[in-house]
């Protein structure tokens, strides 16, 4: 049976309620400069919801310090039916004692499985991040998390030691990190990476790594460690503006392609100087992913051209088992002959049945829409199809055509196009 959510914008509101019989409740404190002695009178309450089992607990942009962060940590240790923790402590100043007080505590909540937790600008520092692992691999039960720790200046000290200490949360099987602008490097992603492989119960994993310097050798090492994790089936990698250029790109897939029981995927490789050598190796490499059914490419602001969306094109024929692709393509250059080349091989991926395309900002003339339309058309299983074909000129005429073409295909119940 569905629980009641009770919700609360305000601190005395809370206090004043029926504390005991809460057993879901959403609290949203934020940006109201609550400090240290306000959290301590949000315990009073919080101390006495003993049947409370999912909590929401959005504290963001206060002025919490570690004193604040470790009764908090206290209190919601005694609430010993709590199974589900969301707890947003966004922009604070928590450091790394606070972190590691506030997570000694929560894992003593022995019901807790499922935790998601916001530290991000807290000043922890690889210490903090290191103590904050510690703590956590002491929570038994808990089997998925999500933890964001972005600009909190962990570095490659801070990665690995975090990764080590969540492979000894033995039942962890999803798991999201968020460590955008970190520092990290390449030893640091690397370690990370090889770290997490023995996580043995993960099936899921979310990494966003974007804005760090992790390069092609991170990249690669990167992927060559999570090629270990032997049940990972469900893997997002965000990369974003991490000059990872061609090598890179290529050596990930090499790598993500020994990931054997691998059937979900999306790389955000937005914004790497990854050019047609690049992204010829990366798909021909994810070919060899034969269990690959759902795959996600974002690669904005690259360098692919013609011949690399070619290359592209030409690999992904080879993923006998895709049914559902999206590709993101926006400002790569690859003209009319680019988007003639990609329809034309899209065409003969026959197992595909959801299908997105943005292609905007590629100088794609009437040619190469009318190509990419009637390739597309020819696509005989697919049934949902989204096409993105903006800013490539003055062609709402052709447009329709494109509809036409498309329509044509029988199958096709959800078809959506912007121009």
């Amino acid at each position: 049976m569905n629980q009641e959510i009770k919700y609360f914008h305000n601190l005395e509101q809370f206090l004043n309620s029926s504390l005991q019989s809460h057993q879901a409740l959403f609290i949203t404190l934020c940006r109201i400069q609550m400090g240290d002695e306000d959290i301590l009178i949000l315990c009073s309450g919080l101390v006495n919801c003993t049947n409370l089992s999912n909590l929401t607990l959005d504290l963001h942009q206060n002025k919490i310090s570690a004193v604040g962060a470790s009764s908090l940590g206290s209190a919601l240790a005694n609430c010993s039916n709590l199974s589900h923790l969301r707890l947003n402590l966004h922009g604070n100043q928590i450091g790394a004692n606070g972190a590691q007080h506030l997570c000694s505590a929560l894992a003593k909540s022995t019901k807790l499985s499922n935790l998601k937790l916001d530290l991000s600008s807290n000043e922890l520092g690889a210490i903090g991040v290191s103590g904050l692992g510690s703590a956590l691999a002491n929570s038994t039960n808990l089997s998925n998390l999500t933890l964001d720790l972005s600009e909190n200046k962990i570095g490659d000290e801070g990665a690995p030691n975090l990764g080590s200490a969540l492979a000894n949360c033995i039942n962890l099987s999803n798991l999201a990190l968020s460590l955008q602008w970190n520092e990290i490097g390449a030893i640091g992603v690397s370690g990370l990476g090889s770290t997490l492989s023995n996580c043995i119960n993960l099936s899921n994993l979310t990494l966003d790594l974007q804005n760090n310097v992790i390069g092609a050798i991170g990249a690669q090492g990167l992927g060559i460690a999570l090629a270990n994790s032997t049940k990972l089936s469900n893997l997002t990698l965000d990369l974003y503006r991490s000059q990872i250029g061609d090598e890179g790109a290529s050596g990930l897939g090499s790598a993500l392609a020994k990931c054997a029981n691998l059937s979900n995927l999306t790389l955000k490789l937005d914004y790497n100087k990854i050019g047609a050598v690049g992204i010829s190796g990366l798909g021909s490499a994810l070919a060899n992913c034969t269990n690959l059914s759902n795959l996600a490419l974002n690669l904005q602001w690259n360098e692919i051209g013609a011949t690399g969306v070619s290359g592209l094109g030409s690999a992904l024929v080879n993923c006998n088992n895709l049914s559902s692709l999206s590709l993101d393509l926006q400002q790569n250059g690859i003209g009319g002959e680019g988007a003639s080349y990609l329809g034309s091989a899209l065409e003969n991926c026959t197992q595909l049945s959801n299908l997105k395309l943005d292609l905007r900002w590629n100088n794609i003339d009437e040619i190469g829409t009318s190509g990419l339309s009637s390739a597309l058309a020819n696509c005989s299983n697919l049934s949902n199809l989204t096409l993105d074909l903006r800013a490539n000129g003055d062609n709402k005429p052709l447009l329709l055509e494109v509809q036409k073409q498309c329509l044509k295909q029988q199958k096709l119940v959800v078809f959506k196009i912007f121009s």
